[in-house]
């Protein structure tokens, strides 16, 4: 038995395959023949008339672009997934991140030091005072004074850094004098240790930044390792 064929089951590479298939299916195959189009290529949907180039010549018919690394103030926070661009407050960072930086240079106030009791401006100025004094104010701020308070702690635990470093200096001259008989190097040294701390209170009174660099390394340290009594 013939198997059925269709139109569709003829070879390529026959040469016949055109008059075999008007044979199978006569000519056209019942069908009309595919006319051919002529004629200029020409764009569909360009009259001007139409919805994409009314779109195209009106430049307020879509919204603006907007950039979202950038938004504006007024704009609403696009997603509790995407971290916001502003920056945290100064003081939070560094109570957060653990930063040891000099405070924003304002003059002290007249309020209360938190776990002190005294005001501001003289709880800055006290730990530059001389003659032990300053050294037992320090630490006795450390030891009270909750971290809160950084303006207060950072000048404490530099000026309790600067105290040692006078305090061991002034230790190293006086053993040179008793090796050497002069007392020279060990005077001037304790007066121009004087003079520093005295311009050190002047500037902290008037709210002038006062860091002093080469003790900033043992100042953190103090800062970070002296717990105050009061956490608050």
């Amino acid at each position: 038995m013939e198997t059925k064929k269709t139109k569709y089951d003829t070879n390529p590479l026959d040469p016949d395959v055109e008059q075999k298939s008007e044979e199978s299916w006569g000519e056209g195959g019942g069908s009309a023949h595919t006319q051919q189009v002529r004629g200029a290529t020409r764009q569909v949907g360009n009259s001007p008339s139409s919805a994409n180039e009314d779109a195209r010549q009106n430049v307020y018919s879509e919204a603006p672009t907007r950039r979202y690394d950038n938004p504006p103030l007024e704009a609403p926070y696009p997603s509790v997934f995407v971290p916001p661009t502003y920056a945290p407050p100064v003081q939070y960072n560094q109570q957060r991140q653990g930063i040891y930086q000099a405070p924003v240079s304002n003059a002290p106030t007249s309020r209360p030091v938190a776990g002190f009791g005294i005001p501001e401006k003289w709880a800055v100025m006290l730990p530059y005072v001389p003659f032990y004094v300053g050294l037992i104010v320090s630490l006795l701020e450390l030891f009270l004074v909750p971290r809160k308070e950084t303006k207060v702690r950072f000048h404490a635990s530099q000026a309790l850094a600067l105290q040692i470093i006078f305090l061991v200096v002034d230790k190293l001259f006086d053993l040179i004098s008793v090796l050497t008989g002069s007392t020279v190097g060990g005077k001037l040294f304790w007066l121009a240790g004087v003079i520093f701390l005295i311009t050190s209170m002047i500037r902290v009174w008037k709210g002038e930044p006062h860091q002093i660099a080469p003790v900033a390394e043992p100042a953190k340290w103090f800062n970070e390792h002296i717990e105050p009594r009061n956490q608050g």
